[in-house]
């Protein structure tokens, strides 16, 4: 399940003029100072940062404030997978809980930042 196009324009409005969003996924806080669990976020991935949008207690889709922002190179795996649990994602001092359906999109952003070669099969005609 992605989240909708209301949510991504919500999340454009927190970015610099003229970003391209690229990726965008909830998490929920595990850890946190002050009252631990469940504080709802948005991470956006765009062409040149991942900015890291806190949301409301109550509405999880709903960014209030910039959080956080890290440099494009900043890789968001590898996550940690912990048996029942949804898998974790560090993200500076925040580790956040990620819904399972939006781990390929972690990877993804991940893959876009390492050579392409690391993830295509060999050539087989190499002298061609």
């Amino acid at each position: 399940m992605s989240l909708s196009a209301d949510v991504r324009q919500r999340c454009a409005a927190f970015l610099p003029e003229g970003a391209r969003v690229r990726y965008v996924f909830p998490g929920s806080a595990v850890t946190l100072r002050g009252p631990t669990g469940m504080a709802g976020f948005l991470v956006v991935v765009t062409d040149t940062e991942i900015v890291v949008l806190a949301c409301g207690w109550f509405r999880r889709h709903r960014p209030v404030s910039v959080w956080s922002r890290y440099p494009r190179s900043t890789t968001l795996g590898p996550l940690e997978l912990s048996g029942s649990m949804d898998s974790l994602c560090h993200i500076g001092s925040l580790t956040l809980e990620i819904p399972e359906e939006f781990v390929p999109v972690i990877r993804a952003a991940d893959a876009e930042l390492s050579p392409a070669e690391q993830h295509l099969p060999p050539d087989p005609f190499p002298d061609l």
